[in-house]
């Protein structure tokens, strides 16, 4: 394999690759004097992060012996309490952090007390999510992958007043969960008995659905060609890429907003094809998205996910949106269902004559 030079590859595209995918170097080294070959030296070495390491199975013994050993000899720090505030339960843990570019499990130690819970990572001494009791809408447990592909570990999910979910994990996960329970009935609090809790991964969108919309399917780590802007040039970003029955969206995790945001019945073909992708010198299935804008086309194009699943969803919403008969807003010129321009009118703002007499009275 020659080396290439890719000048559109970032430092994020880098460090995402070798903390999600990993990088393994191998080398064959001869030391030779005047010809003959002395020392042979064969070099073999996997560079990646650790949930990548224990994933595919490799240092979990020595992972188990490290963590053991730390909890065993770290110095115990604890949170600051308010006053009148006393620990009533408290556990080694991990909470799911999944804020900024790289999300993960951060281990340390679940405070309970009777006004808050607390999650607290001593070695930084830093609290890195804590919730008033009274904030605490619902609690339920479901198991989920854990790094050996072979196991299963129990999740706690936890929908806050707001709305929004929080994972957490720790091997005594039911009693944690008895114990929130408890202290909540204690302060005269019911929490739902079946909370409706939203999909953990759709978090990023569930603030952004508009009414009546429901995602139809997503798809975590997809790569999206980002058009040029200003002096950067085309260059592939990291994101989750979302279909809901309104629209085709890719949120952003750097920037944390949807940089790409087009309506379902803009979308005119899907093709998928086999091009280069990123700085490695090797080729993969690329989505290739042509949507419409004004009166104008674009070509989307997106990697990292089952391509032909992708290909055969979309287009079969493109053939039942052809189906039914559409028409261009007479204002701004966008594609939208004829019963949907009549009745509800166009986001720009333009409304039919017939709406426009039915508002008069």
């Amino acid at each position: 394999m020659e080396p290439t030079r890719d000048k559109n590859a970032t430092l994020v595209d880098l460090l995402d690759r070798v903390l999600d995918k990993g990088l393994v170097i191998q080398a064959d080294l001869i030391i030779s004097v005047a010809g003959i070959p002395l020392i042979g030296v064969n070099l073999k070495a996997a560079l990646a992060g650790m949930e990548t390491m224990l994933e595919y199975g490799m240092m979990c013994d020595w992972d188990e012996a490290t963590r053991a050993w730390e909890r065993d000899h770290r110095i115990e720090k604890k949170p600051t309490l308010l006053k009148g505030e006393e620990i009533v339960t408290k556990m080694f843990g991990s909470h799911y952090y999944s804020k900024g570019i790289y999300t993960a499990w951060r281990e340390g130690c679940f405070y309970l007390t009777n006004k808050m819970l607390i999650f607290h990572r001593q070695d930084f001494d830093e609290i890195t999510f804590q919730i008033a009791l009274k904030e605490i809408k619902g609690l339920i447990i479901k198991e989920e992958e854990h790094f050996a592909k072979d196991k299963e570990k129990k999740v706690l999910y936890l929908l806050d007043n707001q709305n929004k979910v929080h994972k957490l994990s720790t091997v005594k996960i039911d009693q944690l969960k008895e114990s929130i329970e408890q202290q909540i009935k204690f302060m005269g609090i019911l929490l739902e008995e079946n909370p409706l809790i939203p999909n953990f991964e759709d978090e990023p969108l569930v603030s952004l659905l508009m009414e009546k919309e429901k995602v139809i399917h997503r798809e975590r780590k997809v790569w999206y060609l980002e058009p040029p802007s200003g002096i950067q040039k085309m260059t592939w970003r990291p994101g989750h890429l979302y279909v809901t029955n309104k629209r085709l969206c890719w949120w952003h995790d750097f920037n944390r907003k949807l940089v790409f945001d087009i309506p379902v019945n803009q979308i005119i073909n899907v093709i998928g094809e086999i091009r280069k992708v990123g700085s490695v010198d090797s080729s993969e299935k690329v989505l290739n998205i042509m949507y419409q804008v004004n009166s104008s086309k674009e070509i989307a194009l997106f990697a990292g996910m089952d391509v032909n699943k992708w290909e055969q969803m979309l287009n079969s919403i493109v053939i039942a949106q052809k189906d039914e008969k559409t028409e261009t807003c007479p204002q701004c010129g966008k594609r939208a269902l004829i019963k949907e321009l009549l009745k509800e009118g166009c986001t720009c703002g333009w409304i039919s004559p017939r709406q426009k007499q039915a508002i008069r009275g």
